[in-house]
């Protein structure tokens, strides 16, 4: 590590699926046929009238700086959303508009952490949250979730790990790696401890609302006795397949808004205003474009599942959200493959991308080292070629 950077910056690891991905790079430029199961991004191009939209706004000029919290029109568009998806009632000085999901958790975290707050992440947890924390001068304490339990924390453990120091609970669902999802139920029960602790914040990260195989999305925001204290986060990316346009938004108490705010204004100012006319297209447009990569995901997770369940030994649960399969892969630790020893999932992540050319990533990244993580987000041709490839090396 360069002497010259600074102890904040030194102290950042590089995304695990940053990694996988450079390394398929470099195998593709030495004309290696890498298929990519580590990427989280749908494979589906912007529905066609969201960029007609946004074309217009390029011809109108719309190309000014935007304000900082967002335009009028997509707050208010995104307060309609709430009312309307998740019976929640929100005003627009309650919402926030940023560079994607991801800067908006970095704000809030920024916004309400002290050098020393503990944050509850339950693993297996997206792999940037515990960078962010870090970035927010916060501590990690981590809570483990198994596959034995479907990746969720109970109220007991929830309990068990808040400390006078406890700011902030981080709650994904559904889940960035594991497709698990909170029912109604389970949320209001951990809801109940939350509420004994009028120092908790939760960060509620529902992203892939729009995302689910069964049942219907509930939000902890919509548990009367705790909405105060619940921030949630969501975004246009994974829904409307606009990963790369940029726009999250967040719902919080207007206190925490306007700080979010005061900080964006002088790091970034406001999202794309371009994008943001986009976002507003995705939220008040016909959702079909939505409905149908959700089919079309569901039935490539039903072939994902089919594959891996053939394979002695491994646990596999039915992803009920978002477009992951995680596999607890541990039986295959400590065994000789084509005379290549694996130790742990990095090792098996390594050894499925150089044998099998397939990039996968470990769970090691997501805090459940027993496990590898694969995105479905690809065709389904490149998900039965990738599975006969990752039996043939591992069967």
């Amino acid at each position: 590590m360069n002497p010259q950077l600074s102890k904040l910056v030194s102290q950042l690891t590089e995304s695990e699926t940053i990694a996988m991905i450079r390394k398929s790079n470099e195998l593709r430029a030495e004309g290696i046929d890498v298929i990519s199961m580590s990427l989280g991004e749908p494979d589906f191009p912007t529905p066609q009238h969201i960029k007609d939209v946004a074309k217009r706004a390029i011809d109108n000029n719309i190309s000014h700086y935007a304000p900082v919290a967002g335009f009028p029109e997509l707050r208010e568009a995104i307060v309609n959303k709430f009312q309307n998806e998740n019976s929640l009632t929100y005003q627009s000085e309650d919402i926030m508009v940023s560079n994607g999901a991801k800067h908006t958790i970095t704000n809030i975290l920024m916004a309400i952490l002290n050098p020393g707050d503990e944050v509850i992440l339950p693993a297996p947890y997206w792999v940037s949250y515990r960078e962010m924390v870090k970035l927010a001068g916060g501590i990690n304490r981590v809570v483990k979730a198994g596959i034995e339990q479907e990746f969720k924390i109970t109220p007991q453990q929830l309990e068990n790990s808040i400390t006078n120091r406890t700011k902030i609970l981080i709650l994904n669902s559904p889940s960035n790696p594991s497709g698990a999802v909170y029912s109604k139920q389970e949320l209001t029960a951990l809801a109940k401890i939350i509420e004994r602790h009028p120092n908790l914040f939760v960060i509620s990260d529902e992203v892939y609302e729009h995302i689910m195989y069964e049942g219907v999305h509930f939000s902890l925001a919509q548990i009367d006795d705790i909405k105060t204290r619940v921030i949630v986060v969501n975004s246009v990316s994974k829904s409307y397949a606009m990963t790369g346009w940029r726009i999250g938004y967040m719902a919080g108490p207007p206190w925490l808004v306007k700080a979010c705010t005061n900080l964006q204004g002088q790091v970034t100012s406001g999202a794309n205003s371009i994008a943001q006319m986009a976002a507003i297209a995705a939220l008040t447009g016909s959702d079909d474009d939505t409905v149908k990569m959700r089919n079309i995901f569901r039935a490539r997770r039903d072939r994902l599942i089919e594959g891996f369940k053939s394979i002695s030994g491994l646990k596999v649960m039915n992803p009920q959200g978002a477009f992951y399969l995680f596999p607890d892969v541990s039986t295959l630790f400590n065994r000789k493959f084509n005379d290549r020893l694996i130790r742990n999932s990095e090792d098996l992540s390594w050894y499925l991308l150089e044998e099998a050319h397939v990039a996968t990533v470990p769970g090691s990244a997501f805090g459940s080292p027993e496990c590898i993580r694969l995105s479905y987000a690809t065709s389904d041709k490149n998900i039965e070629i990738a599975m006969r490839r990752i039996i043939s090396k591992i069967k």
